[in-house]
């Protein structure tokens, strides 16, 4: 049967307080917990040996269970080294590659004199084609057209030389454009080698249709 202490008397048990610093009302139930506790017999308990031996043989037992090593791979911290083995195809399929996207920048054409370059398109079916404009008083001579959305910024064209000969190199693609020069930002100039079109408000367009085999006015 036990018997339930106040808790002054369990903290006296506990060694935290001595008996006088109890209350006047609780020094009895503390002296009595006291004398049965000094009944309790206190001789160490001492396990036999094939008892510790036993617990650890099944400590180790439980150590080694497949489940308990997967469960510790999985949750251990552990370090991981790759290491990648080469074939001989894969270092040229590289360097393959590598050479083809360098012939393909160098399959351009070169750049104009000058330092400007020419307008690219990537479609997959772009003829280069080059545009040529004789204009000895201009300053600035620019293309636009159906290929660039009329932009007469997208386009400048290279003077060579001082004989007045304004030129550019664009891969269009094929169909059928329309274009026309631009000479000092304002002067819109039809290209007086190719035929022209009426566009509708007032000013004639020049045409060339652009096929697998170049570039022909039509």
């Amino acid at each position: 049967m036990t018997q339930a202490y106040h808790q002054l008397v369990k903290r006296l048990l506990d060694g935290e307080l001595s008996l006088s610093d109890l209350p006047a009302e609780l020094r009895a139930e503390g002296a009595e917990a006291l004398r049965l506790l000094g009944t309790v017999d206190r001789t160490p308990v001492l396990l036999p040996v094939q008892l510790d031996a036993r617990v650890m043989a099944e400590v180790r037992r439980r150590a080694r269970s497949p489940l308990r090593r997967a469960w510790r791979r999985l949750v251990e911290p552990r370090d991981v080294e790759l290491r990648l083995r080469v074939r001989p195809w894969v270092v040229w399929g590289g360097a393959l590659a590598v050479a083809a996207t360098v012939a393909l920048l160098f399959a351009w054409p070169p750049p104009s004199p000058g330092g400007a370059r020419p307008v690219r398109m990537a479609a997959r079916d772009s003829v280069f084609v080059r545009f040529v404009l004789y204009a000895p008083g201009a300053k600035r001579v620019a293309v636009a057209g159906t290929f660039n959305q009329w932009d007469q910024n997208a386009a400048p064209l290279v003077r060579l030389g001082a004989g007045g000969i304004w030129t550019i190199t664009l891969a269009l693609p094929q169909g059928q454009h329309q274009y026309a020069f631009v000479v000092d930002g304002e002067r819109w100039v039809p290209d007086p080698a190719a035929p022209g079109i009426d566009d509708g408000f007032g000013r004639r367009n020049s045409v060339v249709a652009v096929t697998a085999h170049g570039a022909r006015t039509l």
